[in-house]
């Protein structure tokens, strides 16, 4: 199973969600990211947050949606809300679409320990949602019973 979450600038919550799915993701599931619009450039509190709960960062960088072109994921999950309201790039084919917003940690202002305490909790509502994801039933459920389960998830705080 493949999965691509979305963003704008590919360099906060799309790189916090693929980093933490791949941590806790088992074998056959993988996560990518991708912006529509990449800073080129990941954000250092994104690492520093993933470095802290002991997640791998080697390999994030910031990119664009044509560097998974042939991808063929599963999913493309949106993070941001810019992201929500664009058109998914036709060469994403049949995956199933769905948005998932977060609140954008580098968007939050205050001393190094309050934005850094944003990166936490950002980072454990994508924990909170990426486990319930992983631990659904995928072959058992319906595809009705499916969106149920992910739009449920989407909602997860």
């Amino acid at each position: 199973m493949k999965v691509l979450f979305l963003c704008t600038a590919n360099s906060c919550r799309s790189i916090l969600s693929e980093a933490l799915f791949n941590h806790l993701a088992p074998s056959g599931m993988r996560a990518y990211s991708a912006g529509s619009q990449p800073s080129g450039v990941v954000n250092p509190l994104s690492l520093q947050a993933l470095t802290n709960a002991g997640i791998d960062t080697q390999g994030l960088a910031s990119k664009a949606c044509d560097a998974h072109r042939e991808l063929a994921p599963d999913f493309v999950i949106s993070v941001c809300g810019n992201a929500a309201q664009q058109e998914c790039p036709a060469y994403f084919g049949t995956a199933t679409r769905l948005h998932w917003g977060l609140d954008d940690p580098s968007e939050v202002t205050g001393d190094a320990a309050q934005v850094s305490a944003a990166f936490a909790r950002t980072l454990a509502q994508i924990q909170r949602r990426l486990q319930t994801f992983i631990d659904l039933p995928h072959g058992q459920l319906t595809t009705q019973q499916l969106q149920q389960e992910l739009a449920k998830i989407g909602s997860l705080t």
